[in-house]
């Protein structure tokens, strides 16, 4: 058995050493504190985009957000099916159990899981070959619907469009969820859409009383 690490498992490592040195080392009373729990007052929901990660955006220390990250930074609707729900446990674990106060659904742009929405390039794949995509982000067929009647299905206008628009599918599927619902109801839990642009590194912050996203002064 080779036990060499390949290139890319040497790089992880180089950047693990590198972090004991600066990020682990000199914060020992954070980890310590860590140790004990964690108590985020924010979750944030993002894509699984090598490009956005959270942490890194919002430049916070370990233990500040509780993130999920999938393609296309979707939330599924609240359902009781037999299933693995996999956003839904960890939603449920953040509100119910960690009691945030605040989640945040970031959509990027240059997003491919919104891409192949908008093109279904991908549809009618077998699983393993792009279907189970294609399933997971038929979450934004509706939404699609109205993009393509004002956009299209090319260019980068109807690409941001789709992919802002999956924010605004992510919020309302969010409220779906009767804990949630209970807990925005009573000032208890906020939900904010956000849009970070890769191209410039600008993040977007979404009004919903007017639906349109803001760059952050």
């Amino acid at each position: 058995m080779n036990t060499t690490p390949s290139l890319e498992l040497a790089a992880l490592i180089e950047g693990y050493r590198r972090f004991r040195e600066s990020g682990w080392t000199p914060r020992r009373e954070r980890w310590a504190a860590l140790r004990e729990g964690q108590e985020p007052r924010v979750m944030v929901i993002a894509c699984s985009d090598s490009r956005v990660d959270p942490a890194q955006i919002f430049d916070v220390d370990p233990g500040e957000i509780f993130v999920v990250r999938n393609v296309a930074a979707m939330v599924p609707p609240f359902e009781t099916t037999p299933g693995h729900h996999g956003v839904s446990a960890a939603l449920e674990f953040a509100v119910q159990f960690l009691k945030v106060r605040e989640i945040v659904v970031m959509g990027h742009g240059l997003c491919g899981g919104c891409n192949a929405a908008l093109t279904q390039s991908m549809r009618g794949t077998e699983p393993g070959q792009g279907g189970f995509i294609a399933d997971w982000i038929a979450l934004l067929d509706n939404a699609r619907e109205h993009v393509v009647a004002q956009h299209g299905t090319e260019g980068r206008e109807a690409a941001r469009a789709m992919e802002l628009a999956a924010v605004k599918v992510s919020l309302a599927n969010l409220r779906t969820f009767p804990c949630v619902a209970e807990l925005e109801s009573r000032g208890k839990l906020r939900l904010r859409g956000a849009f970070f642009a890769i191209s410039d590194g600008v993040l977007h912050l979404l009004d919903e009383d007017s639906g349109k996203f803001a760059p952050v002064a």
